[in-house]
C-alpha cells in the first residue's frame, strides 16, 4: 500500500499514481519495495489516500452512530415486551440493562483493536476477522470467521422473517378493520418474503459498505419511528386500562397463550429464550470493526467509535427499556411475541400500518448493513484466488440516468443474488420469529460480543495472567458463556415445540 507520507522521487510517485488508475475494485496494491536513487527525495502528503494507500475515508461520528443504531434497533426491539414478560418486573429490566453495560464495555475494548499494536498509528484491520487474525492468529481466526459469517447469514434470515411478518401485519390490520373483526385474516408469509428478497437483490448490488451510509440513516429514522409508535401505543393502552399489568416473577404457570397453556417446564424454556432475545437486541459488535473502517481521521478512529458507541447504546437502551416495559405493562401475561404485529393493538390501524411500514424499510437497510461484510469477504477471497479471471475481477461502467456511473461486476451480481435467494428460502422454511431471534442472540453473543474482544484486548495491552484485571475479564467472559448456553438451550427447545405443528412453506399467520 502507498502510505500517506513516504519518501519517494516525484517521478516514481507519479508512476505509482498512474498505476493505481488501472487497479480494479477487488485487487489491492502490494507494498512498494525500497528504492535506492540518487535523486533527492521529497515527502508526499496525499490528500486523496489514507495511510494504507486506500481512498481517503469520509465516515464521521454521525454516520457511525447511524450504522450502529440501524444495526442495534432492529427487529429485536419488537420481542422485548415478550422477553420481559417471561422474566418479570423483578428481573427483566435489570437483565436488559446488564446486557447494555456488558455490550458497551466490550465494544470499547474492541474499538482499540481496529489497529494492531498501536490504536492510533498501527496497521489497520479492515474486518473483525482481520483483527482476530493479526492479534490472535492461528485457529482462533478461523473459528471467529466461521462464527461471524454464520451469524451474519442467520441475521439476514431473521430479518427476512421479521420483514415479512410486518408486511403481513399491514395487510391483516386493514383486513381486520374492513371486516370489523369478523374475519381472522389468516395468510401465508411466502409471497411477502419473496417481495423482500427481490428488494434485497437490487440493493445488494451496492458495491461497498461505506456506500450504504444513506441507507443506514434512512433505516435509523425508521427504527425511531416504529419504536416511538410502539411506546406510544403501550402508554395509551396502560392509560386505558388504568393499571400496570404484569408480575414480579413474570408470566405465571397455567396461563393460556396462543401457543398453549404455560407449564412449569415451558416457563423455564421461555425464560431462557428471553435471554437470547435480549442478547440479539444488542448484536452489533459483529460489524463494529467494519463500521470503524469507514471513519476518517484525525481524530483517532477508536475515539470517534467510542463516542458513537456510547451515544448509540444509551439511546437504544432507553428505547428498549421503555418499549419493553410499556408493552408488558399494557398486556401482562398476554403480551404478543411481536409487539406491533401480534395483534395486541388493533387501533388506530393506520398508525399500526405506518409503524409496520417503518419496520420494513428499516429491515431493508439493516439487511444490507449486516450482509455487506459477508459480501466483501467472499469477493476479496475470490479475487485473491483467481486474480486473472475477468469474471471475478473485471468491472464494466454502466451509465444510469440521474444516478451516475455504476461499475458492474458479474461475479458480484450472481453471488449476491444467490446469497439473498438462500436466505429467503431458509426463512420460508423456518418462519419462527421469537425462536430464531433467541437462537441467533445466543449463538453470537458470547464469542463475538464478549470472548474475542476481551481476548484481543488482553493480547493487545499485554495484560499478564492471574493479575486482577486479567481475572476480572476472564470472570466476565465465563459468566457470559453460561448465559449464552442457557439462552441457546431455551431457543432450541422453542424451535422443537414449533416443529411439532409445522409444515414446510405452508406456515400462515
Amino acid at each position: 500500500m502507498l502510505p500517506r507520507s513516504r519518501t519517494l522521487p516525484s517521478r516514481i510517485y507519479q508512476g505509482v499514481i498512474e498505476e493505481r488508475k488501472d487497479i480494479r475494485h477487488y485487487i489491492e496494491l502490494e507494498p512498494l519495495p525500497k528504492i535506492r536513487t540518487e535523486t533527492k527525495p521529497i515527502t508526499i502528503q496525499s490528500k486523496c489516500f489514507d495511510d494504507d494507500g486506500r481512498v481517503k475515508r469520509t465516515g464521521t461520528f454521525w454516520t457511525a452512530t447511524a450504522h450502529i443504531i440501524t444495526a442495534v434497533i432492529g427487529s429485536g426491539v419488537l420481542s422485548l415486551s415478550w422477553a420481559i414478560a417471561q422474566l418479570g418486573w423483578g428481573v427483566g429490566p435489570v437483565v436488559m440493562l446488564l446486557f447494555a453495560v456488558i455490550n458497551l464495555y466490550t465494544s470499547s475494548l474492541l474499538t482499540q483493536c481496529y489497529r494492531t499494536d498501536d490504536s492510533v498509528a498501527g496497521p489497520r484491520n479492515y474486518t473483525y476477522t482481520d483483527a482476530v487474525k493479526s492479534i490472535l492468529g492461528g485457529k482462533k481466526f478461523k473459528i471467529c470467521g466461521l462464527i461471524q459469517y454464520v451469524n451474519l447469514f442467520g441475521i439476514a434470515i431473521g430479518y427476512t422473517i421479521a420483514a415479512s411478518v410486518s408486511m403481513m401485519a399491514i395487510k391483516r390490520s386493514n383486513c381486520y378493520h374492513e371486516s370489523h373483526g369478523n374475519d381472522p385474516c389468516h395468510m401465508s408469509s411466502n409471497v411477502y418474503m419473496i417481495a423482500f428478497g427481490i428488494a434485497e437483490v437490487i440493493l445488494s448490488q451496492i458495491p461497498d459498505f461505506d456506500q450504504v451510509w444513506w441507507l443506514s440513516i434512512v433505516a435509523a429514522i425508521m427504527s425511531f419511528t416504529y419504536s416511538v409508535v410502539g411506546l406510544g401505543l403501550g402508554v395509551a393502552k396502560v392509560a386505558e386500562n388504568r393499571t400496570f399489568h404484569g408480575r414480579l416473577m413474570g408470566i405465571s404457570i397455567g396461563t393460556v397463550t396462543p401457543a398453549g397453556t404455560v407449564t412449569a417446564t415451558q416457563k423455564i424454556w421461555r425464560s431462557l429464550q428471553a435471554l437470547g432475545a435480549m442478547a440479539f437486541a444488542y448484536s452489533f459488535s459483529i460489524i463494529l470493526i467494519e463500521i470503524q473502517d469507514t471513519l476518517k481521521s484525525p481524530p483517532a478512529e477508536h475515539k470517534t467509535m467510542k463516542k458513537a458507541t456510547m451515544l448509540s447504546i444509551t439511546v437504544t437502551t432507553t428505547f428498549y427499556i421503555l418499549c419493553g416495559s410499556m408493552g408488558y405493562a399494557a398486556f401482562g401475561d398476554h403480551v404478543p411475541g411481536n409487539l406491533l404485529t401480534g395483534f395486541g393493538f388493533y387501533n388506530p390501524y393506520w398508525l399500526l400500518d405506518i409503524a409496520n411500514f417503518a419496520i420494513v424499510v428499516h429491515l431493508i437497510g439493516a439487511y444490507q448493513v449486516f450482509s455487506q461484510p459477508f459480501f466483501a469477504f467472499v469477493e476479496k477471497w475470490s479475487a485473491s484466488k483467481w486474480p486473472k479471471n475477468k469474471f471475478v475481477t473485471a468491472e464494466y461502467d454502466i451509465t444510469i440516468p440521474c444516478i451516475g456511473v455504476y461499475k458492474l461486476n458479474f461475479f458480484r451480481l450472481i453471488w449476491r443474488t444467490i446469497f439473498v435467494l438462500l436466505t429467503t428460502i431458509i426463512a420460508m422454511l423456518l418462519p419462527f420469529f421469537n425462536d430464531v431471534v433467541g437462537l441467533l442472540g445466543a449463538f453470537g453473543f458470547w464469542p463475538l460480543t464478549v470472548y474475542f474482544p476481551i481476548d484481543m484486548y488482553i493480547s493487545q495491552k499485554k495484560i499478564g495472567k492471574w493479575t486482577n484485571r486479567w481475572l476480572g475479564l476472564q470472570m466476565l467472559s465465563g459468566c457470559c458463556l453460561i448465559i449464552s448456553i442457557l439462552a441457546a438451550v431455551g431457543s432450541i427447545a422453542g424451535v422443537v415445540l414449533d416443529l411439532k405443528t409445522y409444515k414446510p412453506f405452508k406456515t400462515s399467520y
